[in-house]
């Protein structure tokens, strides 16, 4: 096991008390109790959104030029790729790379092989985190995607914008709950 995240919340316990770091620049989370949400229901899980989306991961080497990562994203219509060498996670590429690190650094994405942009400090979550957890620990790292790991085996990816319509999807059940509780 790896060493465990530092951060800590206004109350002296761990900020994201599911995130211990499992190796060089990969991130994922430790066994924890569940949490629960009002009168104890469970909380979505990361779990379920992958069985609604599906677990398509596409995935490049390291060694092809960022302009094949490109074209493969396009056609499959993703905003990120994982990058695998075999089957180890060794970084994550994303359509803001191209912007940021290619165009803006005046390189060409023809020229430029997907390791010298890829981003390895990868944070990584396990397919039982909640929905809560991934999205807290996403916007406190400043990240869009979130690798899901099974016993460091990618088995999905999952974006914010994923958490996003998931939480929608569970207030607006709870919103007519309440509405045909309330009309008898």
């Amino acid at each position: 096991s790896g060493k465990k995240c530092d951060k800590r919340g206004t109350d002296g316990r761990p900020a994201f008390p599911g995130v211990d770091y499992t190796g060089p620049g990969v991130f994922s989370g430790r066994d924890h109790a569940r949490p629960r949400g009002r009168r104890g229901a469970p909380m979505g899980t990361v779990n379920e959104i992958l069985n609604a989306k599906g677990r398509d991961v596409w995935s490049v080497p390291p060694d092809w030029m960022f302009f094949d990562a490109l074209r493969l994203m396009a056609e499959k219509d993703v905003g990120a790729l994982v990058v695998m060498e075999g089957t180890k996670l060794t970084g994550l590429v994303t359509g803001r790379d191209y912007a940021r690190k290619i165009v803006l650094a005046g390189k060409s994405s023809r020229d430029t092989p997907v390791r010298d942009v890829m981003t390895t400090r990868v944070l990584c979550a396990r397919a039982d985190q909640t929905i809560e957890e991934c999205m807290a620990l996403m916007t406190d790292k400043r990240t869009r995607h979130l690798p899901i790991l099974d016993h460091k085996h990618v088995i999905g990816l999952v974006s914010i914008g994923d958490l996003v319509k998931a939480v929608i999807r569970e207030q607006k059940f709870v919103i007519e709950q309440l509405q045909n509780y309330i009309s008898g």
